[in-house]
């Protein structure tokens, strides 16, 4: 497991834990956010949930309580076409998430629920309610997607700027930690009859080094530091620069190349083209089954 799914996974289980125990130390009187048919949704869920996507905007109230209104409808949608999720489905993800966040530990998930008094079951239901919510939606949204033909080329010519090329360069480069700063004359000496690439494996520690610290085609602001990006900027095609230093950092630059902003073929731009249509249709599609649910529901926005 990489370690960023890792505190992905923590990260879930902290925010399902935090938000259900606000719910279950709530003892004010709450006020209605809104009415779905008989579900009443509280301000304390609203509150809740932008806990729970790390939201402090309180202007954002708004958006994430109708977010909330239309988790209901699925959930209300689910129920009416029985939809049921099997409970090996929501144990496999439980599993994932002790796993992930517990090193397999169950016994540690309830330790934790318990000081925060929150039940198991809840959260629990709240773990199937979000696979639910995600079926629901892979059936009648995404699963229906399509990237027509005919609606990429449409897109490919009414939003050309979407689809160039943006300005690129092509940098190798050598690193040398703070510890091997005096190899830096052993370098300059060594790219006076070999090939800085040849250097870059020899000496550099830099992350490309094997591939002669070559950096293709890439955005420098994307990769490098600002006062890398301000010496690239000013480097003709070819040359070398000087040392530049950060932070007891040695770093040689060679520019290999540059390319300008241009327009890219269809060919060239397809993959953005298919991904922004599937995109747009898949938004089409959810707001279209929203207005058919909201129809079909008694909604009252307080």
């Amino acid at each position: 497991m990489q370690k960023a799914d890792m505190k992905s996974a923590r990260r879930l289980v902290a925010v399902l834990v935090a938000s259900m125990a606000a719910v279950a130390g709530a003892v004010e009187v709450d006020g209605v956010a809104a009415q779905v048919g008989t579900t009443a949704i509280l301000r304390s869920d609203v509150a809740d949930a932008m806990r729970r996507r790390g939201i402090d905007d309180s202007s954002r109230f708004e958006e994430v309580r109708n977010d909330l209104v239309e988790r209901t409808l699925i959930l209300k949608a689910a129920a009416e076409s029985k939809m049921s999720m099997q409970e090996w489905v929501v144990e496999d993800r439980i599993k994932s998430i002790i796993a992930d966040a517990f090193n397999g530990d169950r016994n540690k998930l309830v330790d934790t629920l318990s000081r925060e008094k929150v039940t198991y079951s809840d959260w629990r239901r709240r773990i199937k309610e979000d696979l639910i919510v995600n079926a629901m939606k892979w059936n009648v949204v995404y699963k229906n997607v399509k990237a027509s033909p005919s609606l990429m080329k449409a897109e490919f010519k009414a939003h050309p700027e979407r689809y160039r090329a943006d300005d690129t360069v092509s940098v190798s480069v050598i690193l040398l930690d703070p510890a091997h700063a005096e190899a830096r004359a052993d370098v300059a000496e060594l790219i006076k009859t070999n090939s800085f690439a040849a250097a870059a494996r020899k000496y550099s520690v830099d992350s490309h080094a094997q591939q002669g610290g070559l950096w293709k085609d890439v955005k420098p602001a994307e990769v490098f530091k600002t006062q890398i990006c301000d010496e690239i900027a000013k480097m003709p095609v070819g040359t070398v620069s000087d040392w530049v230093e950060i932070e007891g950092w040695s770093f040689l630059l060679k520019k290999e190349s540059e390319s300008a902003s241009r327009p890219r073929t269809f060919a060239e731009a397809y993959a953005d083209i298919e991904s922004h249509v599937r995109e747009t249709e898949a938004k089409r599609l959810y707001d279209a089954w929203m207005e058919r649910l909201k129809a079909e529901t008694y909604i009252r926005i307080y």
